[in-house]
């Protein structure tokens, strides 16, 4: 693809070879003069991407341009980069279907609610990260979800994202065909995003398989939606099934979120809070304070191992200087 005006045409040919760069898998975008990333109001000929992003290293993304701004402010303090309640741009502000908060190396991105409308957003998310030419990138997608057999606040990292069948798949029709694509989530991230559970101490923190659905209310097994074609033991007869087959939560988003990632070659995780045990009812009933201070959870969980992840990187470049200058 040709660069925009004044851009410069050099590719990744100055890469470490250990770093990772991100993948798309479309050759039409190699024709293509200008990549309009229209839900963004940005583009390849009106944006020097590799300027405005390059040095992008975190992802975080998540259903409401609230609580990503949020995010980002949380973060600007954990870092030390910025004041916490300085003013944060919304890179998006020339569209209202998103909204794009950057601080240092990470950026964090509104996603909406549901399958299709994250899977736009992680379309452009990923060709802006490639024109940006980032290497080394890791995404996290923070959210909150209904939990199954666990205590209102436990955050769950998911292990696989399973369908509404508790298979890990997500499938999509294309051209008229059912494509089927792996949903399988980095376990090494995971991994360490429990132990940072266990050193900061604050909140249960579990791995198990999220529940991926379509829809809020039938899909998810509820019984106060405008429409209910079963009982409360056939409800709770398939929340038991989802029990035992593995799945620890329920949300909308997870399993495009990881077929794309996986796809690019993103390392990524899901980490969600759980804000009711779905065994026990289908109706948010704490107070507003207690829902917020959930809602901080994934947040915090993430903010503290961004963090330990930069401190670790800061402590090898020094190691490889000392060995150079020896």
């Amino acid at each position: 693809m040709a660069p925009g005006p004044g851009f410069s045409d050099e590719k990744n040919e100055t890469l470490c070879e250990s770093e990772s760069t991100v993948y798309v898998h479309n050759p039409h975008l190699d024709g293509m003069k200008d990549d309009i990333l229209y839900h963004f109001n940005l583009g390849t000929s009106t944006h020097n991407l590799p300027a405005m992003f390059g040095d992008v290293k975190f992802v975080c993304v998540g259903g409401s341009p609230w609580r990503m701004k949020s995010f980002i402010e949380y973060i600007a303090g954990e870092l030390s980069l910025e004041d916490p309640k300085a003013e944060y741009p919304n890179i998006c502000a020339g569209t209202d279907r998103y909204a794009m908060y950057k601080i240092g190396p990470v950026l964090s991105v509104s996603h909406g609610m549901g399958i299709p409308s994250i899977a736009i957003m992680l379309h452009e998310l990923i060709k802006l990260l490639y024109h940006a030419r980032c290497t080394d990138v890791t995404i996290f997608r923070i959210g909150t979800s209904g939990g199954l057999g666990l205590e209102p606040g436990t955050v769950v990292v998911t292990k696989q994202s399973v369908d509404a069948t508790f298979l890990p798949r997500l499938e999509q029709v294309i051209l008229g065909n059912t494509v089927v694509r792996s949903t399988d989530l980095d376990q090494g991230l995971a991994e360490e995003l429990l132990q940072c559970s266990k050193d900061l101490g604050q909140f249960e923190t579990v791995i198990g398989n999220t529940m991926c659905t379509m829809d809020f209310y039938e899909g998810q097994a509820r019984l106060d939606g405008a429409f209910c074609s079963y009982t409360e033991k056939d409800k709770q007869d398939y929340l038991t099934k989802a029990y035992e087959s593995g799945v620890r939560n329920i949300e909308m988003e997870s399993s495009v979120f990881a077929a794309m990632c996986k796809l690019s070659a993103l390392k990524a995780a899901v980490v969600c809070v759980t804000l009711l045990d779905r065994q026990k009812g289908d109706q948010l009933i704490s107070s507003h304070e207690v829902l917020h201070s959930y809602q901080q959870r994934p947040q915090i969980l993430v903010g503290h191992l961004i963090k330990k992840m930069l401190q670790t990187s800061a402590s090898v470049a020094v190691l490889d200087k000392k060995t150079v200058s020896v």
